[in-house]
């Protein structure tokens, strides 16, 4: 067992309808020393490609992301759910549906921070139907960027979001992959890796 996958035992809350809460830790209270060692791990995991952009989806990504691109020395850019006036010009859009949140959101990332000379790692706290992230590489791709890979915290193993992104032919490393959950006696079973 890893280091998340400890925490996730000590910490996580198992409840009706497959949902994890990781809020203490990772998603709404931030364990930063927990996202040090996860960015050390994507470092490990990632070494050796030339990544100049981190790319996350707004909000609970933007936290794991500032720490992960502190160990590759590079800029976040975070897609965001609604235009706003401090955004100005041309802009790339793609439509997501959020499994938690049960809504379709377009989000949006200004061209003026992502373009054909990047080379990408997505990084983001959850994959659970794929949605968001498809709409990530929907946005590096109309940049003409390249996605170098993709960091997921926590892998819902038991939905289709991880078997639709590594289809796709990307390095998708997840540091820990969830493969079932039981609400009544709040255990987490995960995939050996």
């Amino acid at each position: 067992m890893n280091f998340l996958e400890e925490r996730i035992v000590k910490d996580g809350i198992v409840k009706e309808g497959n949902i994890l809460k990781v809020d203490s830790f990772l998603n709404h209270q931030m364990d930063i020393d927990l996202f040090n060692q996860m960015g050390e791990e994507f470092k490990r995991r990632f070494e050796g490609k030339p990544i100049n952009k981190i790319l996350t989806i707004e909000a609970s990504g933007i936290g794991i992301a500032c720490i992960v691109a502190s160990h590759f020395h590079v800029p976040v850019v975070f897609a965001k759910k609604s235009q706003s006036i401090n955004i100005d010009g041309d802009v790339y859009v793609a439509e997501v549906e959020s499994f938690t949140h049960k809504c379709k959101n377009q989000v949006i990332v200004s061209k003026k921070f992502l373009d054909e000379n990047d080379h990408v790692l997505i990084i983001d706290d959850f994959l659970a139907n794929g949605c968001a992230l498809q709409g990530l590489l929907s946005i590096v791709a109309q940049a003409g960027g390249t996605v170098e890979g993709i960091g997921i915290a926590v892998e819902k193993g038991f939905q289709q979001g991880g078997r639709i992104i590594r289809n796709f032919g990307y390095q998708l490393e997840s540091l820990a992959i969830v493969e079932g959950m039981d609400a009544a006696n709040g255990t987490v079973q995960f995939r050996e890796q």
